[in-house]
């Protein structure tokens, strides 16, 4: 019994470890892409031995990170889903459901080509892709949305200009709560923005 009792704590610990650093490479990482795995056990407090202990090379680490967001990711996307509420207010839930994560993990953005490579980013966002392209579709179909563009295309700028956004997060231009871009979203794909704003406001506080 004492041998068990002794295990608990270490397991315990080391899940602690591990989510400490992997905190604390979305903050360090988000500062400097090149930080160094050493630089970053410093800065979670663990010694060099326990952080390579986890993440045997900077690709373990941001494997992790990625396995991280694409859970989140998934998490977000079911919000709302297969609900029969109007595409503005699902769009809004998809954007405020959204931006948390996209925040979160937005050190990714500059990681994405050199690190992950594209097609491990396009599998972390496939989920989103195809829901947001049905939100757009249903839309377009109910004449909320206009038609200008085909809704995958439609999609994936929404999709850019969010990309873009977080950029400015990273970069200090732009602080935001989620709402401010949920409203620019529904601008974006034809909601009038008086009637945008109102919707996310509703969508904000029925979430709160």
């Amino acid at each position: 019994m004492s041998q068990t009792v002794g295990r608990v704590p270490q397991r315990s610990n080391a899940r602690s470890n591990r989510a400490r650093i992997l905190a604390t490479a979305r903050l360090e990482l988000g500062r400097n892409p090149d930080v160094t795995l050493e630089e970053l056990a410093r800065a979670s407090g663990v010694v060099r031995r326990t952080l390579f202990g986890h993440f045997p090379g900077r690709a373990a680490l941001l494997e992790a990170l990625a396995e991280e967001a694409a859970e989140a990711l998934q998490a977000a996307v079911t919000v709302g889903a297969g609900s029969d509420e109007p595409a503005d207010r699902a769009l809004a839930h998809f954007s405020l459901a959204l931006w948390p994560v996209g925040d979160r993990y937005r050190m990714l953005l500059a990681l994405a080509r050199r690190d992950l490579g594209t097609e491990r980013v396009a599998g972390i966002l496939e989920p989103a892709r195809i829901r947001a392209t049905a939100i757009v579709e249903q839309g377009q179909r109910d004449g909320v949305f206009h038609s200008q563009l085909p809704a995958a295309v439609l999609s994936a700028g929404l999709e850019a200009m969010t990309v873009a956004l977080l950029e400015e997060v990273n970069t200090g231009a732009l602080e935001d709560d989620g709402t401010r871009v949920a409203v620019t979203t529904l601008i974006a794909a034809g909601v009038p923005e008086k009637r945008a704003r109102i919707v996310v406001d509703e969508v904000a506080a029925a979430e709160v």
